[in-house]
């Protein structure tokens, strides 16, 4: 078992990682026993919902739960709302505790409401997915999607804790498995060429894999909590997949998104060995590398990005394997990197 410390400043908290975690046991030497409502997706409900409230009844918590349809459609104001409702007619009160049993969207919907119910509670993650395992689970980026943009409505909450149960990986279908590849191989390319080398010749198991993902975002959020600067080396890949998720109405998974922006922008600016090693590596781990998307709605897409301020929009760039650049780019701008990279690959 791994513990890796994150230290925020508005919250210092550890992510502990191994294979058969019982929650509840790890939950009560951090926290007396209370009420929990436990949020998960139906479809992780079915696979690991009983066995962990289980654990957390037998730790001595007093649990519900709130299940909702999977999927990112779901990450919203409405669901989010019927959550807290559920809430306050379930009597959870400021002092007890929320707990998010999934991958990226019920981590991210959980920690939104922890951060506005009764202006601002405790919460813990309980990691089922590799994608949530190596980044949405870390961090305190909470947020939900308005109909014309991704984690429009969001706030900076740190969890208390984060429960990484490699074993849950072993349901992951294989696209879901591939969308943490695609982030995990994000790490290697802006922080860790000799992650990215390892993840290349796949000598990495999934635990040191998470461990290794986890240290590079806590480092990084150590010098940047609230994404001001140095954190958005974190979004590589993220502009243009955001877009790509956008336009598919969410059919198209967040990891293969990022797979495809992190494709595009190394083919437009790396060497063309480098970008060669860049697109086997993703298309290794079973993760798209180009879109049939209009070259103009993608570059179009960035106006309603997060990063985006006045005229221009801040993108992450490749430099070489293992490091990136910042820069403040033009939609016409981003739209010509996008063009090159996108006739590089085809």
């Amino acid at each position: 078992m791994n513990k890796i410390h994150v230290s925020a400043s508005t919250k210092e908290y550890d992510v502990i990682v191994g294979a058969g975690l019982d929650y509840g046991t790890l939950l009560k030497e951090l926290h007396a026993p209370c009420k929990l409502m436990v949020v998960s997706d139906d479809t992780v409900f079915s696979l690991h919902g009983e066995k962990a409230i289980q654990s957390l009844r037998d730790a001595g918590f007093e649990t519900k739960q709130f299940v909702f349809p999977h999927g990112e459609k779901s990450k919203n104001l409405q669901v989010a709302e019927s959550l807290m409702i559920q809430m306050i007619e379930e009597g959870i009160t400021k002092t007890d505790l929320l707990v998010a049993l999934g991958g990226g969207v019920v981590g991210d919907l959980t920690g939104f409401a922890a951060s506005v119910f009764l202006r601002g509670m405790d919460f813990v993650q309980l990691p089922t997915t590799l994608l949530a395992a190596v980044d949405s689970s870390v961090g305190g980026k909470t947020a939900v999607d308005l109909p014309n943009g991704k984690n429009m409505v969001g706030a900076f909450h740190q969890p208390i804790a984060v429960f990484c149960d490699t074993d849950k990986f072993k349901t992951l279908p294989k696209n879901i498995y591939a969308e943490g590849m695609a982030e995990s191989i994000k790490y290697g390319l802006i922080y860790d060429a000799e992650l990215f080398e390892q993840i290349k010749v796949h000598e990495i198991s999934d635990a040191d894999l998470v461990k290794r993902c986890v240290e590079i975002k806590a480092e990084v959020v150590a010098k940047d909590e609230f994404d001001k600067g140095p954190r958005h080396i974190l979004n590589f890949g993220h502009t243009l997949g955001h877009a790509v998720e956008t336009l598919s109405e969410y059919n198209i998974g967040h990891g293969q998104g990022v797979a495809v922006g992190m494709a595009v922008v190394c083919a437009a600016l790396l060497s063309e060995e480098e970008t060669e090693t860049v697109l086997d590596v993703l298309k290794n781990n079973d993760l798209p590398v180009k879109t049939e998307f209009d070259l103009h709605e993608l570059a179009l897409q960035a106006k309603a990005d997060k990063k985006r301020h006045g005229d221009l929009i801040r993108v992450v760039l490749p430099k070489t394997i293992g490091e990136v650049f910042l820069k403040d780019v033009t939609i016409e701008e981003w739209e010509n990197i996008i063009r090159k990279g996108l006739e590089s690959i085809r």
